[in-house]
């Protein structure tokens, strides 16, 4: 595979800092049953890193320490850690609100035949991929069957009251475009969206999320290999837009990854770009789970590099969708 860290290194990004940490995200671990093409953690069911049992100790006391109320649980496929029902289990007791980035086909694995039930007694919300509302599309990004399995998953979810007004079950789906473009206006993809999967299948949802496709990992590899890398970053950053910089998701969360170092953002986490405390002396040591215990990460500076302008290119992009809709 080829790295793309030395093509993102020497950057003219602005200089960023941190604002109150409101949302820890936690990858458990990188195995997956999918192998996306545009996954930027090149997750598999072959990865074996997964989160040990004294880092996953570590979060609910980070997350009182720091009064935080929002645990993030992504992958690979979160659902896959032992521990995962566990910790959702300790958060909710915490009175804290979890989101599990789910690929919806998980919920066919062998043993997690109720875990959309669990999800739902928990109310935790369901962040859920889906890159395109027609079979060809997501087969083709996502794998052989995956179309199918996912609608019966979203059926399901549907079932237990997720995406419906009168719950309080939250179902959002994630989009992302099928190569090296921009995502289409996130409202007007939305309607579509809806329109789509609710004539078609009976489903309802409640906010789509569009998000830039990082120039990392497997994707990043894959521009290279295709010679469409520079033209690539070259669309992102003619799209640079300042207005997105007050929001983009490193100002408010902080990465975890399964052996529990800090990282400002999931793309960070990929590239080894580790968070930096503002005290010289230790910028040289990895930041811990247990170092934000005791302290406290706000005014920190944000390790920023080319592949930031995904995040602010035309309407922005988050773990949360859009930033300018």
């Amino acid at each position: 595979m080829h790295a793309t860290l030395p093509l993102l290194q020497t950057t003219k990004f602005p200089s960023l800092n941190r604002n109150q940490l409101t949302i820890l995200q936690i990858n458990l671990g990188y195995r997956c049953n999918q192998s996306c093409l545009h996954c930027h953690v090149n997750a598999g069911p072959t990865r074996k890193e997964m989160m040990d049992s004294d880092t996953l100790a570590l979060i609910p006391d980070v997350l009182t320490a720091r009064s935080i109320k929002v645990l993030d649980l992504t992958g690979g496929a979160p659902e896959l850690h032992n521990g995962f029902r566990k910790l959702v289990n300790i958060a909710s007791d915490l009175g804290v609100k979890v989101i599990d980035r789910c690929n919806l086909t998980v919920l066919f694995e062998p043993g997690k035949e109720e875990l959309a039930e669990f999800l739902a007694i928990h109310q935790v919300e369901v962040i859920a991929s889906l890159p395109c509302y027609t079979f060809f599309n997501v087969d083709k990004q996502r794998g052989k069957g995956v179309f199918n399995k996912s609608i019966l998953a979203l059926q399901k979810l549907n079932a237990l009251g997720y995406g419906k007004e009168d719950s309080r079950l939250t179902l959002n789906l994630v989009y992302n475009p099928q190569g090296p473009s921009l995502p289409s206006d996130q409202i007007s993809l939305q309607a579509i969206y809806k329109k789509e999967l609710y004539e078609n299948f009976g489903i309802v949802f409640n906010e789509l999320f569009t998000v830039t496709n990082m120039p990392i990992q497997r994707f990043g590899s894959t521009l290279i290999s295709e010679g469409k890398f520079n033209s690539y970053m070259r669309l992102l950053k003619e799209n640079f837009s300042a207005a997105n910089l007050d929001n983009v998701m490193c100002r408010n969360l902080i990465s975890v990854d399964w052996r529990g170092f800090l990282y400002d953002c999931d793309f960070n986490q990929q590239l080894g770009l580790g968070l930096v405390m503002q005290s010289e002396q230790r910028k040289k040591r990895k930041l811990h789970l247990r170092d934000l215990i005791n302290k406290d990460p706000s005014d920190w500076s944000i390790n920023v590099a080319d592949h930031c302008y995904g995040c602010t290119a035309k309407q922005g992009s988050s773990c949360g969708g859009a930033l300018n809709v």
